[in-house]
């Protein structure tokens, strides 16, 4: 059973930041509540979104069928190697995406961190 008394000390400390003490003036609370972003999740989150889009978008083409199945998203195959617009080439092409993204994810990420950094010591 958890302690009560942590509950209303978080509260009581929370309130205290919210309501504005005279130590705290409003650019002061910002500057410490501005987020910085782990380049990794950031990363795995954009991998995993467009990994699984390129997936899905693949896989409705092929299961679309037609004469020219996937004639623009077959262009994606010029970057990545081994790309096509069949089953193989759905799996494929998600891990490319999964990369891709993760390091599109980290470089944004980081470069936020660093914009943070810099307006920080300014």
């Amino acid at each position: 059973m958890p302690d009560k008394t942590d509950f209303k000390s978080a509260v009581h400390i929370t309130d205290s930041v919210l309501i504005g003490e005279e130590n705290f003036n409003e650019e002061e609370l910002l500057e410490q509540a501005v987020l910085h972003f782990n380049g990794n999740i950031l990363g795995i989150v954009f991998g995993t979104v467009t990994g699984l889009v390129i997936l899905v978008a693949t896989n409705w083409l092929v299961i679309k069928g037609g004469e020219n199945v996937g004639t623009h998203l077959s262009l994606l195959g010029n970057f990545f190697i081994g790309y096509s617009v069949t089953f193989l080439g759905s799996l494929i092409g998600a891990v490319y995406g999964f990369l891709t993204g993760y390091i599109l994810g980290f470089l944004i990420a980081w470069i936020y961190n660093r914009v943070v950094i810099l307006l920080r010591h300014n």
